[in-house]
């Protein structure tokens, strides 16, 4: 008889944990009720920046946040600051929303970079397309990010046609910007967005 596989895979202990067996509980439910699972295993690391791509709908947000809960995993992600004002401002910083003024992103990159300099484990997952129009070429903070910090960079797919996210091996940036690059850029050739949107090329 085959067994079900789980929705998400085990988290290594050596990554930042957060919530309990009902948020957990509650994330999967999630995951399950929009027909989503997570395929690979992240690194036993304990800081990384994850990426997550393509990111083409408002959905994909809910999806990663799911997976978030369901792992158990404690995860911080970069927000407009807009989105921290009123009344729900406490709700995103609650989910691990750190706000970031985008007009002025060099000061984005330091201040990733100083958090990660003060924890011991921290996780930062970020959108690389930095928005959810198509675009040409991703943005560089992510990479940027992960370099000034010295942590790897997980690459993680949200493929939309088999309804997966799917991790990729971690890719640990080198002084061979252009050859890292190309590494993510091949993980992420066969995975389509929402719409079938491809992946366009790091930089």
């Amino acid at each position: 008889m085959n067994s079900v596989p789980p929705r998400v895979p085990t988290l290594p202990s050596s990554l930042p944990r957060t919530g309990g067996p009902l948020s957990r509980a509650f994330g999967r439910g999630m995951l399950a009720l929009l027909g989503w699972r997570v395929e690979g295993n992240l690194p036993a690391v304990h800081r990384a920046v994850i990426i997550v791509a393509p990111h083409t709908s408002n959905w994909d947000f809910v999806i990663g946040i799911a997976a978030k809960l369901g792992m158990g995993l404690h995860a911080s992600w970069l927000g407009k600051h807009t989105l921290f004002r009123g009344p729900f401002g406490w709700f995103m910083r609650r989910l691990g929303g750190i706000p970031v003024d985008r007009s002025r992103p060099q000061d984005a990159v330091a201040q990733a970079v100083a958090r990660f300099a003060a924890s011991e484990r921290m996780v930062l997952g970020l959108a690389p397309e930095g928005t959810r129009r198509a675009v040409p070429r991703w943005r560089s903070g992510y990479y940027h990010i992960a370099h000034g910090a010295g942590v790897p960079i997980v690459p993680v797919a949200l493929d939309w046609p088999t309804r997966t996210l799917v991790v990729g091996p971690s890719v640990q940036p080198s002084d061979d910007m252009p050859a890292d690059l190309a590494a993510l850029g091949a993980f992420y050739e066969p995975w389509r967005g929402r719409r079938g949107e491809v992946t366009p090329p790091p930089l």
